[in-house]
């Protein structure tokens, strides 16, 4: 039998949120960056260049790096400038809204990956008047659209949690469960944190030079 290798992706959710801003605003970081070094000059186009180039990181970093998946035991939320790694069997919440919010030992980790849109909430909080308009709406209701990508993701990972917690017996809200919420791990986007500095150290030289 071959042993699978637990931090192998076992489950990718597409994201519903800001891929095409984020490539739009690659394309225009990359147009500005270009006409920036064409006009040859130590002078404005410079910082004009070096804004360009952070403005790029920028958007990767909080556009287009922003993922989830899932590995045989951990669900990894991948954000702007860190990754967590979150037990399977330790999360005892999930809900999307506008974004993807994840309880773990009381504590709330979110990703702006999956989520709905302004305009959907404003939906269903219209949708919500109309069938009770006698109702008190909250000010932040449940967004729950039903066959949509978010509410999938949302009972995706719930029923991946309970799987790990029937896989490892343990029950929810247990002190075993509790005891994992502690293998939590977080990792840092070095490369990332390292390249923005650059730029805004740069940037900074450039502005008082």
């Amino acid at each position: 039998m071959t042993e699978h290798h637990t931090d192998a992706v076992v489950e990718r959710f597409p994201p519903t949120n800001g891929r095409f801003s984020g490539i739009l605003g690659l394309v225009t970081a990359t147009v500005v960056f270009v006409l920036a070094l064409v006009a040859g000059d130590t002078g404005r186009p410079a910082g004009v260049a070096i804004g360009a180039v952070l403005g790029a990181i920028l958007c990767w970093a909080a556009l287009l790096r922003p993922a989830v998946w899932v590995t045989h035991h951990d669900l990894v939320l991948r954000g702007m400038f860190h990754t967590d790694l979150l037990p399977l069997a330790a999360i005892d919440r999930v809900v999307v809204t506008q974004v993807l919010a994840v309880g773990v030992g009381g504590k709330r980790y979110v990703s702006p990956t999956v989520g709905y849109s302004a305009r959907q909430t404003v939906m269903v909080r219209r949708l919500s008047r109309l069938h009770d308009p006698q109702s008190q709406v909250p000010e932040t209701p449940p967004v729950r659209i039903k066959n949509s990508p978010q509410m999938f993701v949302e009972e995706r990972i719930r029923l991946l949690a309970q799987d790990s917690r029937e896989q490892r017996r343990i029950a929810k809200d247990s002190p075993e469960q509790e005891a994992l919420a502690a293998g939590v791990r977080r990792t840092y986007a070095w490369p990332e944190i390292a390249a923005a500095a650059v730029c805004v150290v740069a940037f900074a030289v450039w502005l008082v030079r």
